[in-house]
């Protein structure tokens, strides 16, 4: 008689890690053709052709073999300089690395930053993958909430941020322009961040793939205009959200160039690099696509409107429209399952929008939607929500 297999362990992080609240609304009804999908945060518009030529240009070329872990210098050089001309300030080359995706340059930062007993600070509601990156490392996660006046701004209470904080504090994360409420840090309260970090050695993780989506200026307050060179700050950013193309899976980082050779590492042992294929691309939309990433804040501004005109005239709705990103989220009044009522929508109403408590504790009771859509799709989406709240 065969002896039972001892079972071989998984780390107990791994195992703590609940599925992500989207994905667990998305997969009930991601096949359903007649669902409106609005939990994603990604616009119902294809890449542009010109962006999409200039990958099966490289293609034909032959571009598919290994390549740079940095990221190709031609695509480096081109970040460094938009980046620079967007900021007003100087960027090197050697502080600027490709990644497979944002998210996985914010994965990466939790692996060089991050270990067993640690903790991080996190800016919430907030899009959990970050935390959730953290765990994943052993560490702690530590919560501050933005805080909603009588009008629906939001409000950062840089005390509590801080008290947070101790000797096991290895990084504060901050997404400005937030997701999912639109929130954005200005540049006052990231000098106090960027001073208190200094003081400390604290690192700062900041998450601004957003930058551009914003309808009050022309670019969000970054850390990289107050920043120096060789500040403990890593900027985070992504092609996804501008020049919509979120299936490509690239993005960027920006760091102090003391950090260049290990990040090099890290990406040797996870990804190997980004297709050069797609590099080529990523040059053609940073260089050719300021005309895109216009039109996608004028659509996304048209789809703020649309549902904010909606949404405004919905008993139990409290909500205002955000400043920046493409996210309505918004409270009802009486939702105490936010999850549950979330699943509800998609597989009865056939209307996907994302529950608050994915973003953390303090998201219960609300809902986002991404808007970043066209607004006869947004109108049919808020139908079907009005049917589900009366």
């Amino acid at each position: 008689m065969n002896a039972m297999p001892i079972l071989a362990p998984i780390r107990p992080e791994v195992l703590a890690i609940e599925t992500q609240q989207i994905m667990q609304v998305s997969t009930l009804a991601m096949d359903d053709p007649e669902v409106i999908a609005m939990w994603y945060g990604e616009s119902d518009i294809t890449t542009p052709d010109f962006i999409c030529d200039a990958a099966a240009s490289a293609l034909r070329r032959g571009q598919t073999f290994y390549t740079h872990k940095w990221g190709i210098p031609r695509l480096r050089e081109t970040l460094a300089v938009y980046t620079g001309g967007l900021y007003g300030t100087k960027i090197a080359k050697d502080r600027v690395t490709v990644t497979s995706s944002g998210m996985t340059g914010i994965m990466m930062m939790m692996q060089a930053l991050v270990g067993a007993g640690d903790n991080i600070l996190v800016v919430d509601p907030i899009w959990p993958n970050g935390a959730s990156a953290a765990q994943v490392m052993g560490g702690e996660v530590r919560r501050t909430s933005l805080e909603a006046n009588s009008q629906g701004d939001w409000h950062l209470d840089l005390d509590k941020l801080f008290s947070a904080a101790d000797a096991r504090t290895r990084l504060i994360f901050v997404n400005s322009p937030g997701n999912p409420t639109g929130w954005m840090m200005e540049g006052e309260q990231q000098r106090a961040i960027l001073d208190f970090c200094r003081e400390r050695g604290i690192w700062i993780v900041a998450d601004e793939v957003y930058g551009r989506l914003v309808y009050d200026r022309a670019v969000a307050p970054s850390f990289l205009n107050i920043a120096d060179p060789e500040d403990p700050v890593v900027v985070v950013n992504s092609f996804s959200k501008s020049w919509a193309m979120t299936g490509w899976r690239m993005g960027w980082l920006i760091h102090p160039e003391r950090l260049t050779e290990k990040i090099g590492d890290l990406v040797e042992y996870n990804t190997s690099g980004t297709p050069e294929f797609l590099q080529e691309a990523g040059i053609v939309a940073v260089r050719d696509g300021e005309e895109t990433v216009a039109a996608m804040v004028e659509r996304c501004r048209n789809g703020r409107d649309a549902a904010s005109r909606r949404l405004a005239g919905m008993p139990r709705v409290i909500y205002r429209p955000p400043a920046a990103a493409f996210y309505a989220f918004f409270k009802v009044d009486g939702m105490e399952h936010s999850l549950d009522f979330a699943k509800r929508l998609a597989t009865e109403f056939k209307v996907g929008i994302a529950p608050g408590t994915a973003f953390g504790p303090s998201g219960e009771g609300w809902l986002r939607l991404c808007f970043a859509q066209s607004p006869e799709r947004i109108d049919e989406a808020m139908d079907r929500l009005e049917r589900a709240l009366a």
